[in-house]
């Protein structure tokens, strides 16, 4: 949500473009950042963005460009001329452009690469090449690597030579002639190495390294549990390509979650920005989701059908349905939720099965007692009798116990069965619990009633 600084940023830059203030604008420029602008950028309209770019110092469109989900960017871009575009795409790290390079078509790409320096061109064109969602597809070609012949002394060298254009200067890279990666040498103790010393000698006891192929999330989990500030991204025959820095991590770690927020959510991943998304692509994306619970919640008048005699024998339960397929449905969504989020994290896997359910019953065994005390309130305010309200009270404890406990158990089989456990939504769950929660009622009531 936007703060309220950022909404009394926007209306100043609206207001200078609107008074035609460039100098404003550039004054804006020495306090704002790239991050900040990013931020700005995609709720201003096309003309004042135009604008904007005309105003900003040549510098700063890049780092800005970087900012901004590759999706904007590449909209931006179009804008331009391909003599502007390219003069930008070269100012950006060589991942960011690709990324950027991903979402225009293939004439447009062959436009701008062609007015860039070769060398850099075909840079990008080899990133490009990679899957976006792997690590080939995040890494940067822009690191430090010697060779195993190379001493402390030339190493840092190599680092003094290559700092302002290396994504990081944290880590050098030893490798052999054909490139293939040997080891890793800190910073920390390449500067406290005699200049003589071997950086063979110097190598870390382990190098952590992640293949191309890989999935980024894989690699950012990779590079955030061993506390890294960069991982190597080799091909399959060990040749390094590239590293993954943390920025690259945070991107990656944001896009993730948002996948995951909107399958729980019972809709597909965008893949652009909510704002950029038309409204036939939220339908194409929602629509399946919305058609199966649609039909798979068809059951529950069936079930309603079937109890009727029961429902006529004592219409009181029917005020109490609402509630009940209620208290399941959220129950089973608060579960899935923390489930599935601690399976994203490896904190549990199908092996925890068992004192997942023990646990979950628990919890739902306590919360069921508390919601079922104050159904037997709800029911005598209602004046429906002390026999339907202990059916309700009854029911409310037995769905919460079998609620908590499908909703344990679900998404660890899903990911057993190779199938994606966010998708294992909360109105999938709810669908799910709405007709086994009103057989449990109705059987409870005939039991009770003696209906």
């Amino acid at each position: 949500m936007p703060t309220v600084a950022t909404d009394a940023l926007l209306e100043e830059i609206q207001e200078l473009i609107r008074e035609r203030e460039q100098d404003g604008v550039a004054g804006l420029a020495e306090r704002v950042g790239p991050a900040e602008w990013a931020a700005l950028v995609p709720r201003l309209d096309p003309s004042e963005v135009a604008v904007l770019l005309q105003w900003l110092p040549d510098e700063e469109i890049p780092e800005l460009l970087e900012e901004l989900d590759p999706h904007e960017a590449a909209a931006i871009l179009r804008t331009l001329s391909r003599q502007e575009a390219a003069t930008l795409l070269a100012g950006m790290d060589p991942d960011d452009a690709a990324d950027v390079v991903e979402n225009l078509t293939d004439p447009e790409v062959s436009q701008i690469l062609v007015r860039m320096d070769p060398d850099e061109a075909d840079e990008i064109r080899r990133l490009s090449d990679f899957e976006p969602d792997s690590a080939g597809g995040i890494m940067t070609p822009e690191f430090v690597a010697v060779t195993t012949d190379a001493t402390a002394d030339s190493a840092i060298a190599a680092i003094r030579g290559l700092v302002g254009s290396a994504e990081t200067v944290d880590y050098v890279y030893v490798v052999d002639a054909e490139r293939h990666l040997i080891g890793v040498l800190s910073l920390y103790r390449l500067m406290l190495s005699p200049g003589a010393t071997p950086v063979t000698s110097l190598i870390a006891p382990t190098t952590v390294r992640v293949r191309a192929s890989a999935d980024r999330e894989t690699a950012a989990n990779l590079l955030t549990e061993r506390n890294l500030l960069a991982i190597p991204v080799v091909d399959d025959e060990d040749h390094l390509l590239g590293i993954i820095t943390q920025d690259d991590v945070a991107d990656v770690l944001e896009a993730e979650a948002t996948e995951d927020i909107e399958r729980l959510g019972g809709s597909q991943p965008l893949n652009v920005p909510y704002r950029l998304s038309s409204v036939s692509l939220l339908v194409r994306k929602r629509i399946g989701w919305l058609l199966l619970l649609f039909i798979a919640e068809a059951y529950t008048g069936s079930v309603l059908r079937a109890f009727s005699t029961e429902l006529e024998s004592a219409v009181a339960l029917s005020f109490f349905i609402p509630l009940l397929i209620g208290t399941g449905g959220n129950i089973g969504s608060q579960t899935v939720t923390l489930i599935v989020r601690a399976m994203a994290l490896n904190e549990v896997g199908l092996r925890d099965v068992g004192w997942i359910v023990w646990k979950e019953l628990r919890v739902g065994l306590i919360m069921g007692l508390v919601m079922a005390v104050v159904a037997l309130g709800r029911a005598q305010l209602l004046g429906v009798g002390t026999n339907v309200g202990l059916v309700v009270a009854v029911t409310i404890l037995a769905i919460s116990l079998w609620s908590a406990t499908v909703a344990a158990v679900l998404p660890l089989t899903l990911r057993r069965l190779r199938i994606d456990p966010a998708v294992v939504s909360a109105p999938l769950i709810t669908t799910l619990v709405d007709g086994t929660g009103l057989i449990i009622y109705f059987e409870i009531a005939k039991v009770l009633l003696r209906i």
